[in-house]
């Protein structure tokens, strides 16, 4: 297996654990305006996935559904307390991300020169 096989199967692993414990369901439902919708089901469970291998391990802390900028995006909060938000489209490719000003997230949207 690549490297990045064996970190996408980890964050799945990771993801499935988180769920099983509650923490993901939970946080996904925290925060941010009532109008925003959380994802939930085997959606949440991709998009996890998908975002935790993006940004290298993490915790997702909130996640939504048809976000201003992405049809998903998911807010991961590193080890060293950082929070990058990744952008995914319906199938769960990664669209961009954005760090909270640290330089953690890589702005690498669509339109990024």
């Amino acid at each position: 297996m690549t490297n990045k096989k064996w970190l996408a199967a980890g964050a799945v692993l990771v993801v499935a654990v988180l769920a099983v414990v509650g923490g993901v369901t939970a946080a996904g439902a925290m925060g941010g305006d009532d109008h925003e919708q959380p994802i939930t089901g085997a959606a949440l469970e991709q998009a996890s996935a998908a975002a935790l291998a993006h940004t290298g391990g993490g915790t997702v802390t909130e996640t939504e559904v048809e976000d201003e900028e992405s049809y998903h995006e998911v807010e991961v909060t590193l080890d060293d307390g950082s929070q990058v938000d990744v952008q995914l489209d319906e199938e769960f490719n990664v669209v961009g991300s954005e760090g909270d000003g640290d330089g953690s997230g890589d702005d690498d949207g669509p339109n990024d020169d």
